[in-house]
């Protein structure tokens, strides 16, 4: 009211004014000096209308009351976002740099729950009938500081929007959380928005969506547009720090949706065939030209959940489970494939893995069952002369870490080859078939915690040996040497 008051005093000085001024040109007034008088106060009539305009900018907020201006705010961000806002706090009217609305702790609703809580919304108004409240116009949404709840309901949220009427107006999203969450609010994964935006492109004549996010401590950005007319969907994925790009095309209707995607890792460009109808999603994923041994199929049932994956490669890269922040690893510390209604499958072979080629003829089965994950059966050879596999094994998430738990059984074909690579002195050099080893491995201090040592049926007792935990390092060739010594000590322990 103390702004009214002031702008109210300021209009009457300023009439005033007009008025003396007007009295002493209109008793001076004739056809010739009318003439110069318009013309030499042009001008001054400028200013006085810029005056007038910049008063009434400034009070706006004064001449409607707050609850009528937010109802009619909500009214327009429904009919263009299709959302339903509700404003905790009054509107804070700014006329700088343009005129806009702030509320702090706002939300969005949906019928059912509280879609996302906001801490900072800002509302920029456009100068078009700016003065008619029923006729206002808003041309930017700033949405800041949100915490957004996604579930099975309405995973799709982001999508929606796209839906939105962005012809004249823009709608971004600033350094904001979305939880995704299972059906009992557990946490499954967060992704932190830091911008995004949605707009109308001229160029495409569609609705774009862009956004840079962070998942798993992993930096992407993403762009997506869908075509209603013609129903399909075109999206590109960028992850600089892997340097992956994936270009997603997909057509949809009522009851099928399918597309491919082209992969593009470092020098490698894959493509992904898929297509979900009736809650049944399968897919092929393979490179035709310069891998041909490269290649993947699965098929994922929704409901009830259970999936299978059988894949082939030449070279095996096991560093999405193993890397510093990698997003396999990242994803099952989550723990969203704990769940008991799950069923899945992955069988992969590859001739060899990757950095670690003396490893060949390499299968891993993974089975995750009543939400237990295992590797089972899986098996590898070394050199030709060392087949290696995993038994009782099983992966599991304790305390925040990741950690696999298993026996591993080893059979020597040629124990004489083995003593050769590992230069173990002749006196040292008995005839053994036959390793088991049970350990404990923790993926994220790359540390190995050797519980049992069994040679030929025959258990070391831990007096033999002076080490538990192995402590792996960056460096392959450092590895390698330390491996051997270790190996060098058993052997030495085993004959005494």
């Amino acid at each position: 009211m103390n702004n009214l008051k002031l702008i109210a005093n300021f209009n009457k000085k300023f009439s005033r004014f007009i008025n003396n001024l007007l009295e002493k040109n209109l008793n001076k007034l004739n056809v010739d000096n009318f003439k110069n008088l318009l013309i030499n106060n042009k001008i001054f009539l400028s200013i006085v209308a810029l005056i007038i305009l910049f008063l009434s900018y400034l009070s706006f907020p004064n001449i409607h009351s707050k609850e009528e201006v937010a109802l009619e705010i909500k009214k327009y961000l429904k009919s263009k976002l299709n959302l339903e806002f509700s404003f905790q706090e009054d509107l804070d009217y700014k006329f700088l740099p343009r005129p806009h609305f702030t509320t702090n702790n706002s939300s969005i609703n949906s019928e059912e729950d509280k879609i996302a809580e906001i801490k900072k919304l800002k509302v920029y108004v456009s100068l078009e009938n700016l003065f008619s409240l029923k006729n206002i116009k808003l041309n930017h949404v700033i949405l800041e500081e949100g915490n957004f709840n996604l579930n099975k309901e309405n995973y799709n949220f982001f999508y929606n929007l796209l839906d939105g009427n962005f012809n004249d107006f823009k709608f971004e999203i600033l350094k904001s959380n979305v939880f995704f969450r299972s059906l009992e609010n557990e946490v499954l994964f967060i992704n932190n928005i830091k911008n995004a935006k949605y707009f109308f492109d001229p160029k495409e004549i569609k609705n774009m969506f862009y956004a840079n996010n962070e998942i798993f401590n992993l930096p992407y950005s993403i762009k997506v547009f869908d075509n209603k007319i013609e129903k399909t969907i075109h999206s590109k994925i960028n992850i600089e720090s892997l340097r992956l790009e994936i270009d997603n095309q997909s057509s949809y209707d009522d009851t099928n949706y399918s597309g491919f995607s082209e992969i593009n890792l470092i020098n490698s460009k894959n493509l992904f065939e898929y297509q979900y109808k009736n809650d049944l999603f399968e897919f092929k994923f393979f490179d035709k030209k310069q891998n041909p041994e490269f290649s993947y199929k699965g098929r994922f049932n929704l409901k009830p959940f259970y999936a299978n994956i059988i894949g082939n490669t030449n070279k095996l890269d096991l560093s999405p489970l193993f890397s510093p922040n990698a997003i396999i690893k990242e994803l099952l510390k989550t723990e969203i494939l704990n769940n008991k209604n799950i069923d899945f499958y992955l069988i992969i072979s590859g001739n060899y893995i990757e950095k670690f080629d003396d490893f060949k003829n390499v299968l891993i089965k993974s089975k995750i069952q009543e939400g237990l994950i295992d590797i089972d059966q899986s098996k590898m050879t070394w050199r030709n002369n060392i087949d290696f596999e995993f038994l009782n094994s099983l992966i599991f998430v304790k305390e925040g870490k990741l950690i696999l738990d298993s026996n591993v059984e080893i059979n020597i074909n040629d124990i004489n080859e083995l003593y050769k690579f590992l230069l173990t002195p002749k006196n040292l050099r008995k005839k053994i078939s036959k390793v088991d080893v049970n350990l404990t491995y923790l993926f994220d201090e790359k540390n190995i915690k050797i519980n049992n040592i069994r040679v030929d049926g025959k258990t070391l007792e831990k007096s033999n040996y002076n080490f538990e935990d192995i402590l792996l390092k960056e460096n392959n060739l450092q590895n390698k040497i330390y491996l051997k010594n270790l190996l060098n000590e058993v052997i030495k322990n085993y004959v005494g």
